[in-house]
């Protein structure tokens, strides 16, 4: 059985103008100690569809018109709120772009911890607990780290505390979104390699949301590419990185730069993600698209199924690159 699956899901918020549609019949699922990539560029919907993983999208503005979200079997669209406490922190773990909104300036990062284990392992609310968690995330002088305040970490040590906070109720499933968009690239590749270190010594799973399909490269076991509210492309990473089928997916890929790769600019995807209120008929993509058709326009398109496992909603992803054999 998944861990995590979402079935159909479909999400809306409350507007002046009436209900308005992000997530639109999204399905994948993460099994035990898996890590998926949720890949788009920003306004896409990855966000969204974590947060409701474990429903901490406040109703209203959200509501679910139709799907489910299954954790460990149970529909988190049908809990309580005594329910949905068992699961936040206990099953399903998050931590956030911008460790520096999300810490509290006020407390000291071990006190932030130790609230964390209060309230999911009391049994190991202590301060040698702290410094192990500390350690594990790779926070050198970890007893005297504990005693500072956010303000006195770097931006990735911040991170490593927002792990080791995600980490204290020993999570099955790490949600970890835009983990370093505001680090630098360096200090990106640590928390990646701390990232895939621990879900080999702690046997959890990771879903992982980024715009930037390299960095799932050695991390990822597979990668769903979101757009417009949609899943447009889901398949094993090696498949996706090296044989994309969406067009959609081939011009992520095209637009991350490549050292010794000579260029008189770097190459972009035409247009901006569309609205939510604006969402185009047929396919979402086709204003943006290179390889647009007559007829993409004109009707909602299907997810296809090219090979078992593998999705793409794209009626002409054949005229894409070739397959991986």
């Amino acid at each position: 059985m998944p861990l995590v699956e979402a079935r159909n899901l479909s999400l809306e918020f409350t507007t002046a103008s009436g209900r308005v549609r992000v997530v639109d019949d999204v399905s994948f699922s993460i099994e035990p100690g898996e890590t998926l990539g949720l890949v788009g560029e920003s306004g896409s919907g990855k966000s969204v569809t974590a947060l409701s993983l474990a429903r901490l999208i406040p109703s209203p503005p959200a509501h679910y018109p139709s799907g489910e979200i299954l954790v460990e079997g149970r529909n988190v669209l049908t809990m309580s709120k005594a329910e949905l406490r068992t699961i936040r922190g206990g099953v399903v773990s998050y931590i956030f772009q911008d460790p520096g909104a999300s810490l509290n300036p006020i407390f000291r990062v071990g006190t932030q911890i130790l609230e964390s284990l209060r309230l999911h392992r009391p049994e190991r609310a202590n301060e040698a607990e702290v410094v192990h968690l500390l350690k594990l995330v790779g926070i050198p002088a970890a007893e005297t780290r504990l005693r500072d305040y956010p303000h006195q970490l770097s931006g990735g040590m911040q991170q490593r505390v927002m792990i080791a906070m995600a980490l204290a109720s020993e999570p099955k499933l790490l949600v970890a979104d835009e983990p370093t968009t505001a680090l630098d690239v360096t200090i990106q590749a640590q928390i990646f390699d701390l990232l895939r270190d621990l879900k080999k010594r702690l046997g959890m799973a990771i879903l992982l949301i980024t715009h930037d399909l390299s960095l799932l490269t050695e991390i990822a076991d597979r990668v769903a590419v979101m757009y417009a509210g949609q899943i447009v492309e889901h398949a094993l990473t090696r498949q996706v990185l090296d044989a994309p089928r969406h067009p959609y997916t081939r011009g992520l890929l095209a637009s991350v730069p490549e050292i010794g790769r000579r260029a008189d600019r770097l190459q972009s995807i035409a247009g901006v993600v569309p609205s939510p209120a604006e969402f185009p008929t047929g396919c979402r993509f086709h204003p943006r698209c290179p390889q647009v058709q007559a007829d993409c326009p004109n009707h909602p398109i299907p997810l296809l199924e090219p090979k078992p496992g593998e999705t793409v909603r794209c009626h002409y992803w054949q005229l894409g690159l070739p397959e991986v054999s």
